[in-house]
């Protein structure tokens, strides 16, 4: 993943909820209904991760790079031999790590980028704007963000 995938991540993802000692705890998802999952740092989550969780900044840096290198490797199997850009590669990790690998994996932007129709996938992020059902601002604007990336071919 190259440096804009990695801005335009924590961008979105940011390190939130910073305790006065200068450690994070984590939150409830502000878009779903039931707050699940629980999020620590640059919008991690998983098993060990719910309202008790406190990391220092450290702990969400080596977990964003460790999961970074997950979803890159995931990204880039699904997307096998199909001619990708940098900008392309990092827009479709950003996306996956915001919607999780196996939605991604079964997305029409996914199938749509591999069969080369760049312009139709590009419209296809704006599809994945809600949670619950409704939609969500900061999804909308955040998928405008990958689209853009994904279009810039260089």
């Amino acid at each position: 993943v190259g440096a804009a995938g990695i801005a335009l991540m924590h961008k979105w993802e940011g390190c939130a909820r910073k305790l006065p000692d200068g450690r994070y705890k984590a939150y409830p998802d502000p878009g779903s209904a039931d707050g699940k999952p629980w999020t620590i740092g640059w919008g991690s989550t998983g098993p060990g991760i719910g309202p008790d969780t406190i990391w220092t900044q450290q702990q969400c840096d080596d977990r964003f790079e460790n999961d970074i290198i997950a979803y890159a490797d995931e990204v880039s199997n699904a997307i096998g031999d199909a001619p990708t850009s940098q900008n392309q590669f990092d827009a479709l990790v950003s996306f996956s790590y915001n919607v999780g690998g196996d939605a991604f994996k079964r997305s029409t932007l996914l199938r749509k980028h591999r069969a080369g129709d760049y312009a139709s996938a590009t419209v296809e992020f704006g599809r994945w704007n809600k949670n619950d059902g409704k939609v969500v601002r900061g999804l909308t604007n955040r998928r405008a963000d990958e689209a853009e990336l994904y279009r810039r071919s260089v």
